[in-house]
């Protein structure tokens, strides 16, 4: 097992077993360099890996906070009682056998490059618990609870933030558009236990607006690159005197590098310029949120980013005012969605960066499959659907069956944790075999009991 603690600190084994324990820190500690520091800690992330996979893998993670209703989305049951089908019909799809709801006709197309598991449960209607269940892998605390914004475990992004390295110096390696705002007790997309340095950056910005513009990426009014390295300079001096005795400044110096290369790399600036993309291009993912900030994501991937989460939201329709009706809501959230997942796999493809990305679309749980009384669904976590997409693995297929009423699971249950344990075999993770110190210095797995989907990667299905 190997267990990093920290932001700088690395427990590694040795090959007989013993753990010994180097502080590697920013600057010469203990007698490391940072060339040291890095190749060591590039050792351990390694070691870290399910198999060699290729450096340039990553994620893009639609996340459709409230939930999405399975049988609007992935899950129709076209047969059940007009009570349980909703609203909506069911349209098939390039895979023979296989539909979608009728909103979906873009997914549809290119079923063939998709999977979709439709068995997914963690039995919890709580936003709450569902949300950190299926961003961390782990349940979290109830909606009423006195620690109810307190997250537990990291997310998979910070996780991938601190095992996978990006490839454009400057480039953070976790990033959400437009921004982790909305949806319903959307909280916990965070680092926790695994520092700042693992938390997304933020671009807080709608690229569909004209105004569109990462906070952040500009010097302020009044400093030039000149004052800029001026700064710099001072700061690395005041490191220097503290370094000794505060550590808190060891972490602060590796922030001020990220800062300062964010601001002074080109490359960086250019990932995140979404005009630079042609208008076709632009119309291709459609002119709203879900379909610019999928193409921005398309943008990151391509410059190096391990992990961008797209943040689509409000999915919570129950149908009580304020909250919209199951076709109210769908009508205005499934057809953007759809276009802008659809276009991003092409998109993807005819880049040669479909082998390299997983995309996932997933919320924290469904909805109830019958109606309620104000023509809205309520929550339901004892069955919903995930859809991956990646050229690098099986696609074409569904995984898992559902009741006819969409109420249960019939074949092949998956766990949260199966989930983010694909997630992180994508990567190279190998999520059973390294741990994390939590805040109270305990060695915590990244994940416990889950298992990679199987019939996503395997070469011949279990």
């Amino acid at each position: 097992m190997w267990t990093f603690n920290g932001e700088n600190d690395l427990f590694v084994r040795d090959c007989d077993g013993r753990t010994r324990r180097s502080f590697l820190r920013t600057g010469v500690i203990g007698g490391l360099t940072l060339p040291q520091f890095l190749s060591l800690r590039a050792k351990a992330a390694q070691s870290s890996l399910v198999e060699p996979v290729p450096a340039n893998r990553s994620v893009v993670l639609f996340w459709l906070s409230g939930g999405p209703g399975h049988m609007e989305t992935y899950d129709p049951k076209p047969d059940a009682p007009s009570g349980f089908r909703g609203p909506f019909g069911a349209i098939p799809t390039n895979v023979p056998g296989v539909h979608f709801g009728e909103l979906m006709p873009q997914q549809a197309r290119i079923m063939d490059k998709l999977a979709i598991v439709r068995t997914v449960r963690h039995g919890s209607g709580d936003h709450t618990k569902g949300n950190h269940w299926m961003l961390t892998g782990f349940e979290g605390p109830a909606f009423n609870a006195p620690d109810n914004t307190v997250q537990r475990r990291p997310s998979m992004g910070s996780v991938a933030a601190r095992l996978r390295s990006n490839r454009t110096p400057g480039l953070p390696p976790y990033i959400a558009v437009p921004h982790l705002r909305g949806g319903t007790d959307n909280l916990f997309h965070y680092a926790t236990y695994l520092g700042g340095g693992a938390n997304p950056f933020i671009v807080e910005s709608d690229p569909n607006d004209e105004k569109y513009r990462v906070r952040n990426l500009t010097l302020p009014g009044g400093v030039s690159m000149g004052r800029l390295e001026d700064r710099r300079r001072v700061l690395n001096l005041v490191d220097q005197v503290r370094r000794a005795g505060d550590t808190w400044s060891d972490g602060m110096n590796v922030y001020q590098q990220k800062a300062f290369d964010m601001l002074t790399g080109r490359a960086v600036v250019e990932a995140f310029d979404i005009s630079k993309e042609a208008p076709a291009t632009r119309d291709r993912y459609g002119r709203h949120t879900f379909g610019q900030s999928a193409l921005l994501a398309r943008r990151l991937v391509e410059a190096g980013t391990p992990f961008v989460t797209v943040n689509c939201v409000p999915w919570d329709h129950h149908g009580t005012p304020p909250q919209m009706k199951t076709e109210e809501g769908a009508n205005k959230l499934i057809p953007p969605l759809d276009r802008a997942v659809a276009a991003l796999i092409e998109d993807l493809e005819a880049r040669g960066l479909f082998d390299s990305t997983l995309v996932v679309v997933m919320g924290e749980f469904g909805r109830t499959p019958r109606m309620n009384k104000d023509a809205g669904r309520d929550h339901w976590g004892n069955t919903f659907s995930v859809a991956f997409a990646s050229g690098a693995w099986n696609m074409g297929q569904v995984i898992g069956r559902s009741s006819a009423r969409g109420e249960y699971v019939l074949e092949k249950p998956f766990d949260p944790q199966d989930v983010a344990a694909t997630i992180y075999r994508f990567l190279g993770i190998d999520s059973r075999e390294i741990a994390f110190e939590d805040k109270t210095g305990r060695p915590v797995y990244v994940i416990e009991k889950g298992e990679p989907i199987r019939e996503l990667f395997a070469r011949f299905p279990p």
